[in-house]
C-alpha cells in the first residue's frame, strides 16, 4: 500500500535525557529551530492548536478564517474566547496565511510549511509565527508546536504560560509561579523526534521537490508546497475509493468549515462558493520522500485513468 504520508520511526533511549519532560533537548530543538527559519526566540508547546489558543486568548476579536481548514483551528480561536467569519481563502493549503492582523503586529500560521529564512521574508520583528510538529507536518513529532518571534517579552510569555505560568530558570526548583497559566510545554520526546526531523529536512525538501517536478510535469499543476500535492476530480470520495483498490492511500484536504453545523451557527455570515466547491472535487495524492520513481509512475498513471 502507497502511503498517503511518511512518519519516521524512531527508537528512543530515555535514560539519555536529563529531564523526560523538560530537558534540555528542549532548548536544544528549539534553538536550532529559531535559527533555522530566522527568528532569535522560540518557544515549544504541546501543540500548535494550543499555541494558537494562547496567542488569542481573550483577545474578544473576530478572527477571519479560511473556510477549507483543519476545524482544530477554529476550536482554538473559540474557545480563546474570540469570534470566528470566514473567507474564501483555499490557495493557503499547504503553506501559511495570516491567522490575525493586531494594530502593531500580526499571528503567521505556519502549520504546513517550514522553510529556511522563512521568518526574515514573511514577518516583521514584533509578528508571531507558528509550526506545528503533528506527525504528517514537515517537521513531525509525535504532535507538538513551536512559535517563534523576534519579539522577547512575547516569547517570554509563551513560555511562562506553557509552563503552568512559572517563570523561566535553569533549575526547576528556582522557578516561581508568575500567573495561572496551563500544562502546555514541549516535552523531551517529542523535542528528540522534532530535531532529528528538523536535521533531515532539507534532504526530504530535495526528493520532494523531485517528486513535485514530476508530478506537476504529468499530471499539469503548478503546486509547490512541501506537504501536501492536491488535485481536482470529479467527485474526492470516489476516487480515493478507486485509488484504494489499487492500493494508493488519498486523502482529502478539507471540508469547507462555513457548511459545518457546530461553526455556521457560530460564525458570521459568509459567501465561500469557492470553497463549497472544492470540498467535494479536491484531492491529495501520495506526497513524501520516501515514494520511488517506479510508485511516482505508477500513481500518475492510476491517477490518469481514474479522472
Amino acid at each position: 500500500m502507497i502511503q498517503l504520508f511518511h512518519i519516521n520511526n524512531y527508537v528512543l533511549d530515555t535514560s539519555s535525557f536529563d529531564h523526560h519532560l523538560h530537558g534540555t533537548v528542549v532548548t536544544e530543538f528549539e534553538q536550532e529551530f529559531a535559527r533555522y527559519v530566522g527568528a532569535k526566540y522560540s518557544c515549544g508547546a504541546s501543540s500548535a492548536t494550543n499555541l494558537i489558543f494562547l496567542a488569542l486568548q481573550n483577545k474578544n476579536v473576530t478572527v477571519t478564517l479560511p473556510s477549507i481548514l483543519p476545524p482544530v483551528v477554529c476550536n482554538a480561536v473559540l474557545t480563546s474566547g474570540n469570534k470566528i467569519y470566514f473567507n474564501d481563502n483555499v490557495d493557503w493549503v499547504g503553506s501559511s496565511y495570516v491567522l490575525h492582523h493586531f494594530d502593531d503586529y500580526k499571528i503567521i500560521d505556519s502549520a504546513q510549511k517550514v522553510d529556511k529564512d522563512q521568518f526574515k521574508t514573511e514577518a516583521n520583528d514584533n509578528d508571531l509565527m507558528l509550526f506545528s510538529l503533528y506527525p504528517t507536518k514537515p517537521v513531525g513529532s509525535l504532535d507538538g508546536g513551536i512559535i517563534v518571534s523576534n519579539d522577547y517579552d512575547k516569547i517570554k510569555w509563551f513560555k511562562e504560560a506553557t509552563f503552568n505560568g512559572m517563570s523561566y530558570s535553569k533549575n526547576n526548583w528556582d522557578r516561581d509561579i508568575v500567573f495561572p497559566g496551563w500544562k502546555m510545554y514541549l516535552d523531551s520526546i517529542r523535542a528528540t523526534i522534532a530535531l532529528n526531523n528538523l536535521r533531515k529536512l532539507e534532504e526530504k525538501k530535495q526528493k520532494l521537490s523531485q517528486l513535485r517536478l514530476q508530478y506537476n510535469q504529468e499530471l499539469g499543476y503548478t503546486n509547490t508546497s512541501d506537504h501536501l500535492y492536491r488535485i481536482e476530480v470529479d467527485n474526492n470520495k470516489k476516487f480515493i475509493e478507486k485509488m484504494h483498490d489499487k492500493n494508493i492511500i488519498c486523502g482529502i484536504h478539507y471540508r469547507a468549515l462555513n457548511t459545518h453545523p457546530v461553526y455556521s451557527v457560530i460564525a458570521d455570515e459568509s459567501a465561500c462558493v469557492h470553497s463549497e466547491a472544492l470540498q467535494n472535487i479536491t484531492v491529495s495524492i501520495p506526497y513524501h520522500e520516501n515514494i520511488t520513481e517506479s510508485q511516482a509512475e505508477y500513481i500518475i498513471n492510476e491517477i490518469k485513468h481514474n479522472i
